[in-house]
C-alpha cells in the first residue's frame, strides 16, 4: 500500500514552487518583495518609507507614536471618507436642540409658560436686562468676591499643602483633620458666616474659600507626595537647603497639581459666590435672581440663570487656556505620552 502523502509534500518543484519554499514569483522566503523592496518598508532606492500594514503605507512616526489618527497616512488610502464632525459642531448642536426644546414645551402645551417661559422671551429678558447698569455692577460684584475667594483659596492652599506635604509629620497629624472638614457642606456654614459678618461680601467670602481651599490644598498635597524620592535622597545629599528643594525638586512636580486644583476651585468658588448671593442676599447676579423670583419676573430669573451658567462656561475655559499656558512644558499639554 502507498504512503498517504499531502498535497504539499507530493508537489515537485517544476510545478513552479521552489524547494525551499519560496513563492512561485520569486519573492525570497524572508519576506521581501520580487520588486526588492526589503520586508521592513524601505522601498528599492533606499529611500525609508515609513512601515507597511495591509498593503498601506503608515506615517513615518507611526512606528514612534503608533498608528494615530486614522492609523495611516492622511492623504492614503486608509482614510476614512466620512470623517467625524468637529466637537465643537456637535456641542452647538446640544445647545441649539435644549433651546428648540425649550421654546417648543410651553407653545405646545407640554409645560404651564408661567413657569417655563419659551427662550424667545428668555433671551429678551436677558437683552433688556443687559442694557442696564443694574446689571453690570451686579455682574462686577459677583466676579470681585469670585476672584477674592479663588486667590485667598489659591494662595493658602498652595503654601499650606507644600508645608504640609514636605513634613511628614505635619502630612500625618492633619491628615484625619483634613478629611473630617473637606466633606463638610460650604451651605452648612451660611448661619456661622451670617452671625459672624451678617449679609455683606465677607459671609460669601467665607463661603467661597472654604469650599475651594480644599480643591486646591488636596491637590498640592498629592503633587508633594508625588515627587520623586531618588531626587529629594540627591538634593540631600548635596545639602541643598530646604527652600532650594522645594524651588528644584518639589515645586515642579506641584505645579501640575496645583493648575488642576485651580481649575477646580474656581467652578467651585463661582458656584458658592452665587449661591451666597442667592441666600444671604450679598449683592450680585445671585441677589437679582432671588429678587427676580420673589416678585414673578420668571423671564428675567431664567435670564440671570442663563447668565450664571455663561460665567461658568467663560472661568473653565480661561481656567484651561492659564494651564495650557503654564504647563506648555508638560506632556499632557503637548498631547505626548509622557516617557
Amino acid at each position: 500500500m502507498s504512503p498517504v502523502t499531502s498535497p504539499e509534500a507530493s508537489r515537485a518543484p517544476g510545478d513552479g514552487t521552489p524547494g525551499g519554499g519560496a513563492p512561485a514569483d520569486g519573492a525570497p522566503a524572508d519576506g521581501t518583495p520580487a520588486d526588492g523592496t526589503p520586508a521592513d518598508g524601505t522601498p528599492a532606492d533606499g529611500t525609508p518609507g515609513g512601515r507597511w500594514l495591509g498593503g498601506r503605507r503608515l506615517g513615518r512616526g507611526a512606528g514612534r507614536r503608533g498608528l494615530g489618527r486614522g492609523g495611516l497616512d492622511r492623504g492614503g488610502p486608509g482614510r476614512q471618507a466620512g470623517a467625524a464632525a468637529p466637537a465643537w459642531a456637535l456641542g452647538a448642536g446640544g445647545v441649539a436642540t435644549l433651546l428648540l426644546v425649550v421654546e417648543l414645551a410651553p407653545r405646545l402645551g407640554f409645560v404651564d409658560a408661567r413657569f417655563l417661559p419659551p427662550t424667545s422671551q428668555i433671551l429678551t429678558a436677558l437683552a433688556e436686562r443687559l442694557g442696564t447698569p443694574e446689571f453690570w455692577i451686579a455682574l462686577g460684584q459677583t466676579l470681585t468676591t469670585w476672584f477674592t475667594g479663588l486667590a485667598i483659596s489659591l494662595v493658602a492652599g498652595v503654601v499650606l499643602g507644600v508645608i504640609i506635604g514636605s513634613v511628614p509629620v505635619l502630612r500625618a497629624v492633619t491628615a484625619s483633620t483634613i478629611e473630617f472638614l473637606r466633606p463638610v457642606p460650604s451651605v452648612a456654614l451660611i448661619p456661622v458666616a451670617i452671625l459672624l459678618y451678617g449679609t455683606g461680601m465677607a459671609s460669601t467670602l467665607l463661603l467661597v474659600v472654604y469650599a475651594s481651599f480644599w480643591q486646591v490644598l488636596v491637590q498640592v498635597l498629592s503633587g508633594v507626595q508625588d515627587v520623586d524620592p531618588v531626587a529629594s535622597d540627591t538634593a540631600r545629599s548635596y545639602r541643598f537647603s530646604a527652600l532650594t528643594r522645594i524651588r528644584t525638586v518639589v515645586w515642579p512636580t506641584t505645579v501640575p497639581y496645583a493648575m488642576t486644583g485651580l481649575r477646580l476651585a474656581a467652578s467651585v468658588a463661582l458656584i458658592l459666590t452665587v449661591t451666597g448671593e442667592l441666600l444671604i442676599g450679598t449683592p450680585g447676579i445671585g441677589k437679582l435672581l432671588g429678587v427676580a423670583q420673589s416678585s414673578g419676573a420668571v423671564e428675567s430669573m431664567y435670564a440671570y440663570v442663563v447668565v450664571t451658567g455663561l460665567l461658568g462656561v467663560a472661568v473653565n475655559l480661561v481656567a484651561r487656556a492659564l494651564e495650557s499656558r503654564v504647563l506648555f512644558w508638560h506632556p499632557s499639554i503637548r498631547g505626548e505620552s509622557a516617557s
